[in-house]
């Protein structure tokens, strides 16, 4: 048995088993460190009942992912208060005695989504999640990439018509980097509504699907993956994907002659299978590979 803790910047969902016939979740908002570690630990307890033998977390970042580092499985440097430099990896694993595996939250969906969903067989992909914040993660070769620290693919550049678009950007680092121009809190600040609420033909789509096609173009010409998996509540708008797709393909401009980019553009840019459990089961593959690693050690 094997736990999971997928930890978003606004809910927690934890979840219990070894896939997704025997899943068990449950999810609470995200509030101080002692009292959202509190609520998960206890939920591990009370679920596994002893048999628990590896928790997986996802996380929000910055986090710390190198093994040999003072400040392994930490939040580091994130906006969000309360949260700056904290040990969770380390939490967990003290509180529940059992090894942890530790990434990040679009890391750990990524890995749920090749082990069970809309990457199964694929050696190279991207997941992306546009929602409180933009973030990705990219499957290289079948592994993992982390390098330096680790990808923050929503704070790339994009091009900013200050004319077309005068909003300034709402990332508190970079200003209008993608995420500061294209995740939900930035749509909401731009157009005083959520992005939930706005209509199908209101011009924030099409502005959206803009800065979005921009960031994948980006992602396509550098890394080459062989799927792009997009997730996220802003994503729920189903007709988002078209309009992202026709302005992908515009803007690679047949450079990449590729048969899944340039005739099957709807099998290459796609929604995760596994919807929103996706990070959550990616956390049992990470606690999975925490505990092959010990049972090798």
């Amino acid at each position: 048995m094997f736990g999971s803790i997928e930890a978003g910047g606004t809910k927690f969902v934890c979840g219990v088993g070894t896939g997704p016939a025997d899943l068990r979740t449950m999810q609470f908002p995200t509030t101080t460190p002692e009292a959202t570690l509190a609520i998960a630990i206890q939920f591990l307890r009370q679920e596994c009942r002893g048999e628990l033998k590896a928790v997986g977390i996802g996380s929000f970042g910055p986090i710390d992912l190198h093994s040999t580092s003072l400040t392994f499985g930490y939040v580091t440097s994130t906006p969000k208060p309360g949260w700056q430099n904290y040990n969770l990896a380390g939490t967990v694993r003290d509180a529940l005695d059992v090894p942890v595996g530790f990434d990040t939250d679009v890391d750990a969906a990524a890995l749920g989504e090749a082990r069970w969903g809309a990457a199964q067989n694929l050696t190279d992909f991207l997941y992306l999640t546009i929602g409180t914040g933009i973030g990705g993660g990219a499957i290289i070769n079948g592994r993992v990439l982390h390098g330096l620290v680790h990808p923050e693919m929503g704070h790339i550049r994009v091009p900013h018509d200050l004319a077309r678009d005068p909003f300034p950007g709402g990332c508190p680092y970079h200003g209008d980097c993608l995420e500061g121009l294209a995740s939900g809190p930035a749509m909401q600040e731009r157009w005083g509504k959520a992005a939930q609420d706005l209509p199908s033909d209101h011009p924030a789509w099409t502005l959206e699907a803009h800065y979005l096609a921009h960031g994948l173009a980006n992602w396509v010409l550098t890394l080459s993956p062989q799927r792009i998996l997009l997730g996220g509540g802003v994503l729920r708008q189903a007709h988002l994907f078209g309009r992202i797709r026709q302005d992908l393909v515009g803007l690679l401009n047949g450079y990449v002659r590729a048969t899944e980019v340039m005739r099957d553009i709807d099998q290459y840019v796609v929604p995760p299978q596994l919807g929103g459990r996706a990070g959550v089961l990616g956390g049992l593959v990470l606690a999975e590979q925490a505990y092959t690693r010990l049972d090798r050690e």
